[in-house]
Protein backbone atom coordinates (compact mmCIF):
# COMPACT_ATOMS: atom_id res chain seq x y z
CA UNK A 1 0.00 0.00 0.00
CA UNK A 2 1.35 3.44 -0.85
CA UNK A 3 1.74 6.20 1.75
CA UNK A 4 -0.86 8.26 -0.11
CA UNK A 5 -3.39 5.46 0.07
CA UNK A 6 -2.67 4.98 3.77
CA UNK A 7 -3.23 8.67 4.44
CA UNK A 8 -6.43 8.68 2.41
CA UNK A 9 -8.02 5.99 4.57
CA UNK A 10 -9.51 7.51 7.74
CA UNK A 11 -8.60 6.12 11.13
CA UNK A 12 -10.96 3.49 12.52
CA UNK A 13 -11.68 4.02 16.20
CA UNK A 14 -14.09 2.45 18.73
CA UNK A 15 -16.77 5.07 17.96
CA UNK A 16 -16.41 4.78 14.18
CA UNK A 17 -19.38 3.79 12.08
CA UNK A 18 -19.07 2.48 8.55
CA UNK A 19 -21.36 2.52 5.54
CA UNK A 20 -20.99 -0.60 3.41
CA UNK A 21 -21.56 -0.94 -0.30
CA UNK A 22 -24.32 -3.31 -1.40
CA UNK A 23 -23.08 -6.77 -0.44
CA UNK A 24 -24.49 -10.24 -1.01
CA UNK A 25 -24.06 -13.23 1.29
CA UNK A 26 -24.54 -16.96 0.95
CA UNK A 27 -23.94 -19.71 3.49
CA UNK A 28 -21.55 -22.42 2.31
CA UNK A 29 -20.97 -25.31 4.73
CA UNK A 30 -19.39 -23.76 7.85
CA UNK A 31 -18.58 -20.43 6.18
CA UNK A 32 -20.27 -17.53 4.44
CA UNK A 33 -19.44 -16.20 0.98
CA UNK A 34 -19.61 -12.41 1.13
CA UNK A 35 -19.12 -10.34 -1.98
CA UNK A 36 -19.77 -7.20 -3.92
CA UNK A 37 -21.22 -7.99 -7.32
CA UNK A 38 -20.30 -4.62 -8.84
CA UNK A 39 -16.56 -5.21 -8.42
CA UNK A 40 -16.73 -9.03 -8.46
CA UNK A 41 -14.81 -9.22 -5.19
CA UNK A 42 -15.64 -12.09 -2.87
CA UNK A 43 -14.32 -13.54 0.37
CA UNK A 44 -15.13 -16.55 2.57
CA UNK A 45 -15.79 -15.59 6.19
CA UNK A 46 -16.56 -17.60 9.32
CA UNK A 47 -19.97 -17.14 10.91
CA UNK A 48 -18.59 -14.51 13.29
CA UNK A 49 -17.23 -12.50 10.36
CA UNK A 50 -20.57 -12.63 8.55
CA UNK A 51 -22.29 -11.56 11.76
CA UNK A 52 -19.88 -8.62 12.07
CA UNK A 53 -20.68 -7.54 8.50
CA UNK A 54 -24.40 -7.56 9.31
CA UNK A 55 -23.96 -5.59 12.53
CA UNK A 56 -21.76 -2.97 10.85
CA UNK A 57 -24.27 -2.75 8.02
CA UNK A 58 -27.01 -2.03 10.55
CA UNK A 59 -25.09 1.07 11.66
CA UNK A 60 -23.53 -0.19 14.88
CA UNK A 61 -20.23 1.36 15.89
CA UNK A 62 -16.98 -0.60 15.98
CA UNK A 63 -17.10 -0.85 19.78
CA UNK A 64 -20.78 -1.86 19.86
CA UNK A 65 -20.20 -4.52 17.17
CA UNK A 66 -17.31 -5.90 19.19
CA UNK A 67 -19.46 -6.05 22.32
CA UNK A 68 -22.30 -7.85 20.52
CA UNK A 69 -19.92 -10.45 19.08
CA UNK A 70 -18.35 -10.99 22.50
CA UNK A 71 -21.79 -11.54 23.98
CA UNK A 72 -22.83 -13.92 21.17
CA UNK A 73 -19.65 -16.01 20.93
CA UNK A 74 -17.69 -15.42 24.12
CA UNK A 75 -14.65 -14.50 22.02
CA UNK A 76 -12.80 -11.25 21.50
CA UNK A 77 -12.54 -9.78 17.96
CA UNK A 78 -10.56 -6.82 16.63
CA UNK A 79 -13.31 -5.13 14.64
CA UNK A 80 -11.16 -2.12 13.77
CA UNK A 81 -8.74 -4.38 11.86
CA UNK A 82 -11.70 -6.22 10.36
CA UNK A 83 -13.08 -2.92 9.02
CA UNK A 84 -9.66 -2.15 7.51
CA UNK A 85 -9.71 -5.52 5.77
CA UNK A 86 -13.21 -4.85 4.41
CA UNK A 87 -12.06 -1.46 3.16
CA UNK A 88 -9.11 -3.08 1.36
CA UNK A 89 -11.59 -5.36 -0.41
CA UNK A 90 -13.61 -2.33 -1.55
CA UNK A 91 -16.62 -3.25 0.62
CA UNK A 92 -16.66 -0.01 2.63
CA UNK A 93 -18.19 3.12 1.12
CA UNK A 94 -17.65 5.48 4.05
CA UNK A 95 -16.00 5.55 7.47
CA UNK A 96 -17.79 8.08 9.66
CA UNK A 97 -18.23 11.10 7.37
CA UNK A 98 -15.32 10.37 5.06
CA UNK A 99 -15.98 8.48 1.81
CA UNK A 100 -13.42 5.93 0.65
CA UNK A 101 -12.09 5.73 -2.92
CA UNK A 102 -14.20 3.32 -4.93
CA UNK A 103 -12.32 1.10 -7.41
CA UNK A 104 -13.57 1.21 -10.97
CA UNK A 105 -15.65 -1.91 -11.56
CA UNK A 106 -14.56 -4.17 -14.43
CA UNK A 107 -16.55 -3.71 -17.61
CA UNK A 108 -19.20 -6.30 -18.32
CA UNK A 109 -19.70 -7.80 -21.76
CA UNK A 110 -23.06 -6.98 -23.38
CA UNK A 111 -24.05 -4.55 -20.57
CA UNK A 112 -27.43 -3.96 -22.24
CA UNK A 113 -28.41 -7.59 -21.54
CA UNK A 114 -30.51 -7.57 -18.35
CA UNK A 115 -31.31 -10.56 -16.11
CA UNK A 116 -35.01 -10.27 -16.96
CA UNK A 117 -34.20 -10.73 -20.66
CA UNK A 118 -32.63 -14.16 -20.14
CA UNK A 119 -34.20 -15.42 -16.93
CA UNK A 120 -35.83 -18.24 -18.89
CA UNK A 121 -32.42 -19.93 -19.38
CA UNK A 122 -32.43 -20.98 -15.71
CA UNK A 123 -35.80 -22.72 -16.02
CA UNK A 124 -35.58 -26.44 -15.07
CA UNK A 125 -37.10 -27.41 -18.43
CA UNK A 126 -33.90 -26.42 -20.27
CA UNK A 127 -31.61 -29.24 -19.03
CA UNK A 128 -34.48 -31.68 -19.63
CA UNK A 129 -34.82 -30.48 -23.24
CA UNK A 130 -31.06 -30.83 -23.79
CA UNK A 131 -31.12 -34.35 -22.34
CA UNK A 132 -34.04 -35.37 -24.58
CA UNK A 133 -32.37 -33.95 -27.72
CA UNK A 134 -29.12 -35.71 -26.83
CA UNK A 135 -30.93 -38.99 -26.17
CA UNK A 136 -32.66 -38.82 -29.56
CA UNK A 137 -29.32 -38.20 -31.30
CA UNK A 138 -27.67 -41.11 -29.47
CA UNK A 139 -30.51 -43.46 -30.47
CA UNK A 140 -30.18 -42.38 -34.11
CA UNK A 141 -26.44 -43.04 -34.07
CA UNK A 142 -26.95 -46.44 -32.45
CA UNK A 143 -29.43 -47.37 -35.18
CA UNK A 144 -27.37 -45.80 -37.97
CA UNK A 145 -23.72 -45.76 -36.83
CA UNK A 146 -22.60 -44.85 -40.34
CA UNK A 147 -23.90 -41.33 -39.78
CA UNK A 148 -21.08 -40.58 -37.35
CA UNK A 149 -18.46 -38.85 -39.52
CA UNK A 150 -14.73 -39.54 -39.49
CA UNK A 151 -11.96 -36.98 -39.62
CA UNK A 152 -12.13 -36.91 -43.44
CA UNK A 153 -15.48 -35.12 -43.13
CA UNK A 154 -13.49 -32.01 -42.24
CA UNK A 155 -11.89 -32.16 -45.71
CA UNK A 156 -15.18 -31.32 -47.38
CA UNK A 157 -13.51 -29.16 -50.07
CA UNK A 158 -10.56 -30.05 -52.35
CA UNK A 159 -9.02 -26.65 -51.59
CA UNK A 160 -7.00 -26.65 -48.38
CA UNK A 161 -7.34 -22.91 -47.89
CA UNK A 162 -11.14 -23.16 -48.03
CA UNK A 163 -11.13 -26.00 -45.50
CA UNK A 164 -8.76 -24.13 -43.19
CA UNK A 165 -10.55 -20.77 -43.32
CA UNK A 166 -14.06 -22.21 -43.07
CA UNK A 167 -13.01 -24.50 -40.23
CA UNK A 168 -11.45 -21.60 -38.34
CA UNK A 169 -14.57 -19.45 -38.88
CA UNK A 170 -16.95 -22.22 -37.79
CA UNK A 171 -14.75 -23.19 -34.83
CA UNK A 172 -14.50 -19.64 -33.48
CA UNK A 173 -18.24 -19.13 -34.03
CA UNK A 174 -18.99 -22.21 -31.94
CA UNK A 175 -16.46 -21.06 -29.34
CA UNK A 176 -18.15 -17.67 -29.12
CA UNK A 177 -21.55 -19.34 -28.78
CA UNK A 178 -20.13 -21.60 -26.04
CA UNK A 179 -18.92 -18.59 -24.03
CA UNK A 180 -22.15 -16.68 -24.69
CA UNK A 181 -24.02 -19.57 -23.08
CA UNK A 182 -21.95 -19.03 -19.90
CA UNK A 183 -22.50 -15.27 -20.05
CA UNK A 184 -26.26 -15.52 -20.63
CA UNK A 185 -26.95 -18.05 -17.86
CA UNK A 186 -24.78 -16.09 -15.42
CA UNK A 187 -26.51 -12.84 -16.39
CA UNK A 188 -29.85 -14.55 -15.70
CA UNK A 189 -28.60 -15.10 -12.14
CA UNK A 190 -27.65 -11.40 -11.85
CA UNK A 191 -23.91 -11.83 -12.50
CA UNK A 192 -22.38 -9.24 -14.90
CA UNK A 193 -19.79 -11.50 -16.57
CA UNK A 194 -17.05 -10.57 -19.01
CA UNK A 195 -15.77 -12.41 -22.09
CA UNK A 196 -12.15 -12.14 -23.18
CA UNK A 197 -9.33 -14.07 -24.80
CA UNK A 198 -7.04 -16.07 -22.54
CA UNK A 199 -4.46 -18.85 -22.55
CA UNK A 200 -4.46 -22.28 -20.97
CA UNK A 201 -0.97 -23.75 -21.29
CA UNK A 202 -0.37 -23.82 -25.07
CA UNK A 203 -4.02 -23.22 -25.92
CA UNK A 204 -5.60 -19.93 -26.98
CA UNK A 205 -9.08 -19.87 -25.49
CA UNK A 206 -12.06 -17.64 -25.08
CA UNK A 207 -13.03 -17.40 -21.41
CA UNK A 208 -15.87 -15.80 -19.50
CA UNK A 209 -15.39 -14.39 -16.01
CA UNK A 210 -18.57 -15.24 -14.08
CA UNK A 211 -16.98 -15.15 -10.63
CA UNK A 212 -20.09 -13.59 -9.09
CA UNK A 213 -21.93 -16.87 -9.61
CA UNK A 214 -20.48 -18.03 -6.25
CA UNK A 215 -23.33 -16.15 -4.57
CA UNK A 216 -26.05 -17.95 -6.57
CA UNK A 217 -27.80 -21.19 -5.53
CA UNK A 218 -26.00 -24.39 -6.49
CA UNK A 219 -28.43 -25.25 -9.31
CA UNK A 220 -27.78 -21.89 -10.93
CA UNK A 221 -24.02 -22.25 -10.44
CA UNK A 222 -23.92 -25.68 -12.07
CA UNK A 223 -26.17 -24.48 -14.89
CA UNK A 224 -23.79 -21.61 -15.63
CA UNK A 225 -20.73 -23.87 -15.50
CA UNK A 226 -22.24 -26.55 -17.76
CA UNK A 227 -24.17 -24.30 -20.17
CA UNK A 228 -21.31 -24.17 -22.69
CA UNK A 229 -21.02 -27.97 -22.85
CA UNK A 230 -24.82 -28.19 -23.10
CA UNK A 231 -24.77 -25.83 -26.08
CA UNK A 232 -22.11 -27.91 -27.90
CA UNK A 233 -24.08 -31.09 -27.26
CA UNK A 234 -27.30 -29.46 -28.41
CA UNK A 235 -25.71 -28.24 -31.66
CA UNK A 236 -24.15 -31.66 -32.26
CA UNK A 237 -27.46 -33.42 -31.59
CA UNK A 238 -29.33 -31.12 -33.97
CA UNK A 239 -26.71 -31.79 -36.67
CA UNK A 240 -27.18 -35.55 -36.20
CA UNK A 241 -30.87 -35.01 -37.00
CA UNK A 242 -29.87 -33.07 -40.14
CA UNK A 243 -27.55 -35.90 -41.21
CA UNK A 244 -30.37 -38.40 -40.73
CA UNK A 245 -32.70 -36.63 -43.16
CA UNK A 246 -30.29 -35.39 -45.86
CA UNK A 247 -28.68 -37.08 -48.84
CA UNK A 248 -25.08 -38.14 -48.02
CA UNK A 249 -23.97 -36.75 -51.40
CA UNK A 250 -25.46 -33.31 -50.80
CA UNK A 251 -23.47 -30.24 -49.78
CA UNK A 252 -25.74 -29.74 -46.75
CA UNK A 253 -24.89 -33.24 -45.52
CA UNK A 254 -21.14 -32.76 -45.98
CA UNK A 255 -21.14 -29.36 -44.28
CA UNK A 256 -23.26 -30.71 -41.42
CA UNK A 257 -20.85 -33.61 -40.92
CA UNK A 258 -17.91 -31.21 -40.71
CA UNK A 259 -19.83 -28.92 -38.33
CA UNK A 260 -20.74 -31.93 -36.15
CA UNK A 261 -17.06 -32.77 -35.68
CA UNK A 262 -16.24 -29.13 -34.91
CA UNK A 263 -19.00 -29.07 -32.26
CA UNK A 264 -17.71 -32.25 -30.62
CA UNK A 265 -13.96 -31.55 -30.82
CA UNK A 266 -13.85 -29.08 -27.86
CA UNK A 267 -15.58 -31.52 -25.49
CA UNK A 268 -12.53 -33.74 -24.72
CA UNK A 269 -10.67 -30.55 -23.82
CA UNK A 270 -13.24 -29.95 -21.07
CA UNK A 271 -11.97 -33.10 -19.33
CA UNK A 272 -8.53 -31.48 -18.98
CA UNK A 273 -9.42 -30.15 -15.53
CA UNK A 274 -5.79 -29.20 -14.86
CA UNK A 275 -6.37 -26.23 -17.23
CA UNK A 276 -9.42 -24.97 -15.28
CA UNK A 277 -12.07 -25.95 -17.81
CA UNK A 278 -15.84 -25.95 -17.27
CA UNK A 279 -15.67 -29.42 -15.70
CA UNK A 280 -12.97 -28.11 -13.32
CA UNK A 281 -15.38 -25.52 -11.90
CA UNK A 282 -18.03 -28.21 -11.45
CA UNK A 283 -15.53 -30.35 -9.52
CA UNK A 284 -14.45 -27.36 -7.45
CA UNK A 285 -18.05 -26.63 -6.54
CA UNK A 286 -18.99 -30.24 -5.75
CA UNK A 287 -15.89 -30.77 -3.58
CA UNK A 288 -16.50 -27.52 -1.70
CA UNK A 289 -13.01 -26.20 -2.43
CA UNK A 290 -12.37 -22.46 -2.52
CA UNK A 291 -9.43 -22.55 -4.94
CA UNK A 292 -8.79 -26.09 -6.11
CA UNK A 293 -6.21 -25.06 -8.72
CA UNK A 294 -4.29 -22.63 -6.49
CA UNK A 295 -4.24 -24.98 -3.51
CA UNK A 296 -3.36 -27.96 -5.72
CA UNK A 297 -0.47 -26.05 -7.27
CA UNK A 298 0.80 -24.97 -3.83
CA UNK A 299 0.65 -28.57 -2.57
CA UNK A 300 2.45 -29.89 -5.68
CA UNK A 301 5.23 -27.33 -5.15
CA UNK A 302 5.46 -28.33 -1.49
CA UNK A 303 5.84 -32.02 -2.43
CA UNK A 304 8.43 -31.10 -5.05
CA UNK A 305 10.51 -29.17 -2.50
CA UNK A 306 10.27 -32.10 -0.07
CA UNK A 307 11.47 -34.48 -2.80
CA UNK A 308 14.45 -32.22 -3.50
CA UNK A 309 15.35 -32.09 0.20
CA UNK A 310 15.16 -35.90 0.37
CA UNK A 311 17.83 -36.02 -2.33
CA UNK A 312 19.93 -33.52 -0.35
CA UNK A 313 19.82 -34.68 3.28
CA UNK A 314 21.87 -31.73 4.51
CA UNK A 315 19.50 -29.10 3.09
CA UNK A 316 17.63 -26.98 5.62
CA UNK A 317 13.91 -26.41 5.60
CA UNK A 318 13.11 -22.78 4.92
CA UNK A 319 10.68 -20.91 7.14
CA UNK A 320 7.07 -21.19 6.09
CA UNK A 321 7.63 -24.37 4.04
CA UNK A 322 5.07 -26.45 5.88
CA UNK A 323 2.25 -28.37 4.21
CA UNK A 324 -0.03 -25.67 2.71
CA UNK A 325 -2.93 -28.10 2.86
CA UNK A 326 -2.78 -28.34 6.64
CA UNK A 327 -4.81 -25.14 7.02
CA UNK A 328 -7.62 -26.51 4.82
CA UNK A 329 -10.70 -28.38 6.10
CA UNK A 330 -10.41 -32.15 5.83
CA UNK A 331 -12.75 -32.50 2.84
CA UNK A 332 -10.77 -29.87 0.92
CA UNK A 333 -7.44 -31.39 1.88
CA UNK A 334 -8.32 -34.76 0.32
CA UNK A 335 -9.62 -33.18 -2.89
CA UNK A 336 -6.57 -30.91 -3.22
CA UNK A 337 -4.11 -33.78 -2.84
CA UNK A 338 -5.84 -35.88 -5.50
CA UNK A 339 -6.13 -32.87 -7.80
CA UNK A 340 -2.44 -32.01 -7.39
CA UNK A 341 -1.55 -35.38 -8.97
CA UNK A 342 -3.93 -34.72 -11.88
CA UNK A 343 -2.48 -31.22 -12.22
CA UNK A 344 1.14 -32.37 -12.43
CA UNK A 345 0.56 -35.39 -14.67
CA UNK A 346 -1.86 -33.59 -16.98
CA UNK A 347 0.31 -30.49 -17.35
CA UNK A 348 3.43 -32.57 -18.04
CA UNK A 349 1.61 -34.69 -20.66
CA UNK A 350 0.13 -31.61 -22.32
CA UNK A 351 3.45 -29.80 -22.57
CA UNK A 352 5.18 -32.96 -23.79
CA UNK A 353 2.59 -33.34 -26.55
CA UNK A 354 3.16 -29.73 -27.54
CA UNK A 355 6.93 -30.23 -27.74
CA UNK A 356 6.71 -33.54 -29.60
CA UNK A 357 3.77 -32.93 -31.96
CA UNK A 358 2.10 -29.51 -32.01
CA UNK A 359 5.17 -27.30 -32.20
CA UNK A 360 6.99 -29.33 -34.90
CA UNK A 361 3.78 -29.52 -36.92
CA UNK A 362 3.19 -25.77 -36.72
CA UNK A 363 6.78 -25.07 -37.72
CA UNK A 364 6.54 -27.50 -40.66
CA UNK A 365 3.26 -25.98 -41.89
CA UNK A 366 4.56 -22.43 -41.59
CA UNK A 367 7.83 -23.33 -43.35
CA UNK A 368 5.90 -25.00 -46.18
CA UNK A 369 3.66 -21.94 -46.48
CA UNK A 370 6.68 -19.63 -46.71
CA UNK A 371 8.22 -21.83 -49.43
CA UNK A 372 4.87 -21.76 -51.23
CA UNK A 373 5.17 -17.99 -51.64
CA UNK A 374 8.35 -18.38 -53.69
CA UNK A 375 8.22 -17.55 -57.43
CA UNK A 376 6.91 -20.25 -59.73
CA UNK A 377 3.90 -21.39 -57.70
CA UNK A 378 0.35 -21.45 -59.06
CA UNK A 379 -2.30 -18.90 -58.00
CA UNK A 380 -4.06 -21.63 -56.02
CA UNK A 381 -0.76 -22.49 -54.33
CA UNK A 382 -0.15 -18.85 -53.41
CA UNK A 383 -3.68 -18.65 -51.97
CA UNK A 384 -3.17 -21.81 -49.89
CA UNK A 385 0.17 -20.59 -48.54
CA UNK A 386 -1.24 -17.16 -47.68
CA UNK A 387 -4.23 -18.75 -45.92
CA UNK A 388 -1.96 -20.95 -43.79
CA UNK A 389 0.25 -18.00 -42.84
CA UNK A 390 -2.71 -15.77 -41.96
CA UNK A 391 -4.66 -18.42 -40.04
CA UNK A 392 -1.97 -20.44 -38.28
CA UNK A 393 0.49 -17.55 -37.90
CA UNK A 394 -2.28 -15.25 -36.67
CA UNK A 395 -3.39 -17.72 -33.99
CA UNK A 396 0.18 -18.10 -32.69
CA UNK A 397 0.77 -14.34 -32.65
CA UNK A 398 -2.54 -13.84 -30.86
CA UNK A 399 -1.52 -16.46 -28.27
CA UNK A 400 1.75 -14.62 -27.61
CA UNK A 401 0.03 -11.23 -27.31
CA UNK A 402 -2.64 -12.63 -24.96
CA UNK A 403 -0.04 -14.41 -22.82
CA UNK A 404 2.00 -11.21 -22.51
CA UNK A 405 -1.11 -9.17 -21.63
CA UNK A 406 -2.10 -11.61 -18.89
CA UNK A 407 1.46 -11.64 -17.55
CA UNK A 408 1.52 -7.84 -17.34
CA UNK A 409 -1.88 -7.79 -15.63
CA UNK A 410 -0.66 -10.23 -12.98
CA UNK A 411 2.51 -8.20 -12.43
CA UNK A 412 0.50 -5.00 -11.95
CA UNK A 413 -1.84 -6.75 -9.51
CA UNK A 414 1.12 -8.08 -7.51
CA UNK A 415 2.73 -4.61 -7.39
CA UNK A 416 -0.49 -3.05 -6.11
CA UNK A 417 -0.90 -5.74 -3.46
CA UNK A 418 2.75 -5.67 -2.34
CA UNK A 419 3.18 -3.60 0.86
CA UNK A 420 5.55 -0.66 0.72
CA UNK A 421 5.30 -0.13 -3.04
Amino acid sequence: MTDTAAEAQPRVGPASRVALHELSMRRDRDEWIVGRMATRTFVALPSAGARAVRLLGEGLSVARTQERLRADTGEEFDIADFVADLAALGFVARIDDRPLPDPTPPRASLPWLRPRHVRFTLHPVFPVAVAVLLAVAVVILLLRPGLLPGYRALLWSPHGSVVLLSGAAAGWTLLLAHELAHLVTARAAGVPGRMRLGTRLQFLVMQTDISGIELAPRRHRLTAYLSGIALNLSVASALVLVLAVTDPASTVHRLSAAALLLALMPLPFQLMVFTRTDVYFVLQDLTGCRDLYGDGLAYARYRYRRALRALRPGARTAAGEGDPGARLPRHERRAVRVYSVVLVVGTAACLAFMAAVTLPLDIALLARAVRGLAPGNTPAGYADSAAVLVTLGGVNVLWLVTKWRDHRSRRRAEEVARPGT
